[in-house]
């Protein structure tokens, strides 16, 4: 396994790609939501067996399926926990890789929509005590580093990056650039530029949007290592759960992504095993 926070200072690094892409396309039932987490409570070896097959592919870090486990959600706290670390335990038995446990918005637990818009009605205190449990336990599991991603609007990465500066364990913080809770001009920028003044806070970038947004998103990002694993171009209908269009191939825009700055590299929804390894070429 590779030492993250030192290899990121010499050359970009793979991430894996769409989890719950790849456990539908290996026969699970994804449509819930919880998702993937679905499959990890209930078939914990196809979530392991995913990880690997993203490890085989070019992977040199592997996202969790915590992505929408939450602490007040739809599964009691004792068996949240309990999922929680298994979600970690589970990505590292799977292969010698860097375990990067996801942490998801809040929005993600409701399934409401709301993890595109961030629009809560919760304020900053309220959001870090949210957050606070979810975050400690997947430190305490042994995760390598905490994924904060995908979150939508600028106070949901104030109060993680508060959270983040209190634990101290090494994390990314990506932000989706396609969310509407950042259009107000420079609002990206500033969230970015506050969650890479934390200490711990390996890389800060975007993740599940479309590819052509990732330039211009990352070009408002702070100096610091940056993180970009978008879609491959499809476009998600909340209401009808379903996706509409054709994928892209994330490898073309890599060079660019990483004459940027790009350090951590990879895909989300909808990318494959064989996107990841064309990543990877690319980088090589």
């Amino acid at each position: 396994m590779i030492d993250l926070a030192a290899t990121l200072a010499h050359r970009p690094v793979v991430l894996d790609g769409g989890l719950g892409t790849l456990l539908e396309a290996r026969g699970n039932d994804v449509a819930s939501d919880l998702w993937s987490a679905r499959v990890l409570r209930d078939d914990p070896d196809e979530v392991r067996a995913a990880h690997a097959v993203f490890a085989d592919a070019g992977a040199e870090v592997v996202i969790t399926a915590s992505y929408q486990l939450g602490f007040g959600g739809q599964i009691p706290d004792a068996e949240l926990e309990a999922l929680l670390r298994r979600s970690v335990s589970l990505a590292r038995e799977a292969a010698d890789v860097v375990v990067a446990a996801s942490v998801g918005p809040i929005g993600a637990l409701r399934a409401d929509g709301s993890e595109y818009t961030g629009d809560y009605g919760l304020g900053v205190d309220q959001l870090r005590r949210l957050h606070r449990r979810r975050l400690h336990v997947l430190a305490d599991a042994g995760a390598d580093l905490l994924a904060v991603e995908t979150i939508p609007s600028p106070l949901e990465v104030e109060a993680l990056a508060l959270e983040l500066a209190d634990i101290g364990v090494p994390a990314f913080v990506s932000v989706s650039a396609d969310s509407t809770g950042f259009v107000a001009p420079g609002s990206r920028a500033d969230a970015l530029r506050a969650a890479a003044s934390v200490p711990a806070v390996l890389a800060v970038g975007v993740n599940c949007c479309a590819p052509e947004t990732v330039s211009a998103a990352l070009a408002e990002a702070p100096g610091v290592p940056l993180v970009a694993y978008p879609n491959t171009g499809e476009r998600w209908d909340a209401a009808t759960r379903t996706w509409h269009g054709a994928p892209a191939p994330l490898a073309a825009a890599v060079p660019q992504w990483v004459d940027a700055g790009v350090r951590l590299v990879g895909g989300c929804c909808r990318s494959t095993p064989a996107d990841i390894a064309a990543i990877a070429a690319a980088l090589r």
